[in-house]
């Protein structure tokens, strides 16, 4: 797995759209990528990589397996969605687990489709979705703390977790997002236990009509700045644009379509490239006869760490990395060659992982 992302907002804005297109988009383009819908608001995706078909053609690879992104749609929100307008924040619950949420925002007038508040200004609806966010989560907590209240007067541990709990309450009383609350250390484990919506980084996508989808419009412009001043992730998109990409199941037809717009890439990979750079996350690569797989892992991985995301027992009985850059992996036409050209390299548990680094890794069971 990649990365998993939840998105929000609010009705009518073309957030199924995208999401429906996105999905379908992957399935046309896997051809041996893994694909599935697991329900019908959460979907996988290969994540493109032009690395992979390279290193796969030096390795020989049967198969080729990408990372995976993981989308999960919600129903719209409404304001008033946590005292039951609309479909309430019932399903809110389905994206506690992600790794970020996308703030999907109308920046597009249309009036053959209604706004539910009746005008367009993407701000105002950002600003709507946090709120209902921070009100979900203040419920959340107070729930958390009435039920450790009793345990923390004999319990160190509880004490502690207790502690921070208010401190995050008096942030998000202040109508501040959880995000925001000072954690330390060796406080972060625990607060990522409290599964609260707001402490999630921000990634926010902007839906623009088919004439603005090369260099967006005020409205965009107007989310990017605050995206900027919050240190979040800012992306144009076109949902209507990733719904005809979807349609098309050849790629030199897809690239064509795109062009033809003054566009280098659909949208699902600008929101790949966004959500690895707001959670600090690389790729690197295992290659052989069978197969050429990607691997996600957080910038500043060490070698252990890096193997885990494989398998628990890589991590555990670690012994080395044979590391081997891509780009000398490629030149040497790969791994014997980068071997008789003295490219690969023995790095042992401190070893940083960088990105697009080839790696085997050998281990006791």
């Amino acid at each position: 797995m990649g990365f998993n992302c939840g998105i929000v907002g609010l009705p009518n804005v073309g957030k199924s759209t995208l999401f429906n297109a996105l999905t379908a988009t992957a399935a046309a383009q896997a051809e041996n990528f893994p694909f599935c819908t697991i329900e019908p608001n959460i979907g996988r995706v290969a994540v493109p990589d032009e690395r992979l078909d390279k290193l796969a053609a030096a390795a020989g690879s049967a198969n080729i397996i990408p990372s995976q992104l993981e989308f999960v749609d919600i129903a719209g929100l409404v304001k008033g969605a946590s005292q039951g307008e609309g479909l309430g924040n019932q399903f809110l619950a389905n994206i506690r687990e992600t790794d970020a949420i996308i703030y999907m925002l109308r920046c597009f007038d249309d009036p053959d489709i209604v706004h539910v508040e009746g005008s367009v200004d993407p701000i105002r609806d950002s600003e709507t979705i946090e709120t209902e966010l921070l009100i979900a989560d203040l419920e959340s907590l107070e729930k958390q703390i009435a039920n450790i209240e009793r345990k923390a007067k004999s319990d160190k541990a509880a004490a502690g977790q207790l502690g921070l709990m208010q401190r995050v309450k008096a942030l998000l009383d202040e109508g501040k997002p959880a995000r925001m609350a000072e954690v330390k250390d060796d406080e972060r484990k625990v607060f990522k236990t409290f599964g609260l919506l707001t402490s999630k980084p921000v990634l926010y996508v902007c839906n623009v009509s088919e004439e603005d989808a090369q260099s967006g419009n005020e409205w965009s412009a107007s989310v990017e700045k605050m995206a900027q001043d919050k240190g979040a992730e800012c992306v144009i998109v076109c949902a209507a644009i990733e719904s005809e990409i979807a349609q098309l199941s050849d790629k030199a037809e897809r690239m064509e379509f795109l062009e033809s717009l003054g566009l280098a890439e659909p949208g699902l990979n600008k929101i790949i490239r966004a959500g690895n750079k707001l959670l600090n996350l690389q790729t690197y690569f295992t290659a052989g006869p069978k197969e050429a797989r990607a691997w996600t892992i957080p910038v500043g991985a060490k070698a252990p760490k890096a193997a885990g995301v494989i398998h628990g027992d890589f991590e555990k009985g670690f012994i080395k990395a044979e590391v081997i850059a891509f780009d000398d992996y490629i030149a040497c036409n790969g791994e014997n060659g980068a071997k008789e050209a003295g490219k690969m390299r023995q790095e042992g548990k401190e070893y940083v992982v960088q990105d697009g680094d080839v790696i085997l890794f050998r281990f006791n069971v």
